[in-house]
């Protein structure tokens, strides 16, 4: 099936997110959207989608336009769409989520879940997929929840699928995965539209490239392009794609590890015997495939795990047993894996979450009020300062983009007297113009005498911020290394490998 897009046009107030966008896409392409976190990707998708109303220009399907009053009538015309955030009902099993929407009955008001678990069995067989129909979502991976969307998308015979931004949570190996799919429904005859802003992935699996910017349509660009001349392009400058710092200079103190166990509050041991420390003024990176206790070991350094063991010190202050607050209170910038569930409250304004940690400072508050100018006021700098493509401090934080978001939550982790950085996944979701600069601000801060902890699944973000890397591996680490350690050494290590096995 054949989408075309003419003149499309959003406005939300004075905001114009979409700007008369003209788009094609064949069947049998993987035609990618590549543009800047804000730039209109996403709005120009929940258009098509049936989620938003356009307020200028057609949708065609096979040369014929269509009006879509929701997103019921744009599936049953054939498109389907895997979205950023999962649209997954977290106490339903698979098939329950498979069938929500176009529910089939056998008699009177009885669900054929029978026929929605062999519908997932066939769709599941056909992409060598392993999963349980009977599976309650909430209890599966992020990589395994994805698949459950695109059998969602592929069981109301999708000929149009949407992938927005579907790597943003995904390790490495399973983005990989998540390509060879494409490229199967691609050669099956699917016309798929790729929502990103990480060009290798677009490099690697588009059949054309659409570039976005600000809402406009900035140009096109075949694969071959080069890395720069697409950051170019998205962000409308030339963009540093490596990261530039000068050798550590190491202070006395900072962060000490010392035979840390992590225990869930079932009793597993997460987190097993690990040993470390970050000196002031270095980043150490922690690598490893997700899963492997990295998440755990955040959580125990700023409070958050439920059991922990072992010995945590911030400048020879021990940090085990003290609340999440006091944590903070002592100078602990954290920057969670996941933004949505622990870094904003999407209800709240940008300004409001820019204070989440410092609401009760005299800066901000004064006999238990907030002084809102001075809020704006800070919300109004940061804003600027960072970047974020809102319309204003009192945009709740839940309408912006995933990139903005983002943004919020590092400003307001780097716009306070720090002791300590940790950030967990910092770029996730991020496009590369914001890339580099949170990248800059982390060199910043280690470059100001605070050691920096960075958890990342990206190899190259590793290799980018690290002056030693620890990598990770069924809850131990198996070795620190070097920052500039090969990949491949790194990859071995990941997989299980020891230091010493590796060079050996």
């Amino acid at each position: 099936m054949k989408l075309e897009l003419r003149g499309i046009t959003k406005r939300f107030g004075t905001l114009v997110a979409n700007d008369h966008i003209d788009l094609v896409v064949e069947p049998g392409q993987i035609h990618a959207l590549l543009g800047e976190n804000g730039a209109g990707k996403s709005t120009l998708m929940n258009v098509l989608y049936g989620l938003y109303q356009a307020d200028e220009g057609d949708i065609l399907l096979d040369d014929v336009v269509q009006r879509f009053r929701g997103p019921g009538d744009a599936m049953n015309a054939g498109i389907g769409m895997v979205h950023q955030h999962f649209m997954l009902v977290p106490v339903f099993t698979v098939a329950e989520n498979v069938m929500l929407g176009h529910e089939q009955t056998k008699g009177v008001g009885t669900l054929d879940i029978a026929k929605a678990r062999e519908h997932v069995r066939a769709v599941a067989a056909r992409f060598g997929f392993d999963i349980d129909p009977d599976a309650v979502v909430g209890d599966l991976p992020v990589g395994v929840q994805q698949r459950v969307e695109i059998i969602k998308a592929l069981s109301r015979d999708a000929k149009v699928l949407v992938f927005d931004e579907p790597t943003a949570v995904l390790t490495p190996q399973e983005t990989d995965e998540l390509m060879a799919i494409m490229r199967q429904l691609r050669d099956e005859g699917t016309a798929i539209v790729f929502i990103t802003h990480k060009l290798r992935e677009v490099r690697e699996v588009a059949d054309t490239i659409t570039i976005v910017r600000l809402g406009r349509i900035v140009g096109e660009a075949s694969p071959t392009a080069t890395n720069g001349e697409l950051a170019s392009l998205m962000v409308g400058r030339a963009v540093e794609l490596t990261v530039k710092k000068d050798a550590p200079r190491l202070g006395e103190g900072g962060l000490a590890v010392s035979g840390l166990r992590v225990l869930t509050a079932a009793g597993a041991i997460v987190v097993d015997g690990v040993d470390f420390t970050v000196r002031p003024g270095e980043v150490l990176a922690v690598a490893g495939v997700q899963g492997n206790g990295q998440t755990e070991l955040v959580e125990a350094i700023v409070g958050l795990a439920p059991r922990v063991e072992g010995s945590i010190t911030l400048d020879g202050t021990e940090l085990v047993g003290r609340s999440v607050r006091a944590i903070l209170d002592a100078g602990v910038g954290f920057v969670p894996e996941d933004r949505t569930e622990d870094g904003l409250v999407a209800g709240f304004t940008v300004a409001e979450n820019l204070i989440l940690d410092r609401s009760a400072d005299p800066e901000f508050s004064r006999g238990g009020t907030l002084r809102r100018a001075a809020l704006d006021e800070f919300a109004h700098e940061r804003i600027k300062e960072y970047d974020i493509r809102a319309q204003g401090p009192h945009t709740p934080a839940g309408t912006l983009s995933g990139g903005n978001q983002q943004k919020v939550v590092i400003a307001r982790e780097m716009s306070r007297e720090l002791r300590l950085l940790v950030a967990a996944q910092p770029t996730r979701g991020v496009d590369v113009g914001s890339i580099e600069f949170i990248h800059k601000r982390i060199i910043e801060t280690r470059d100001a005498g605070i050691p920096v902890v960075v958890v990342s699944t990206e190899l190259d973000e590793v290799a980018a911020l690290a002056d030693r890397i620890a990598v990770m591996y069924r809850g131990t680490i198996v070795g620190i290394v070097p920052g500039d350690t090969p990949r491949e050494t790194l990859g071995l290590m990941m997989a299980g490998a020891a230091e010493g096995e590796v060079a050996a």
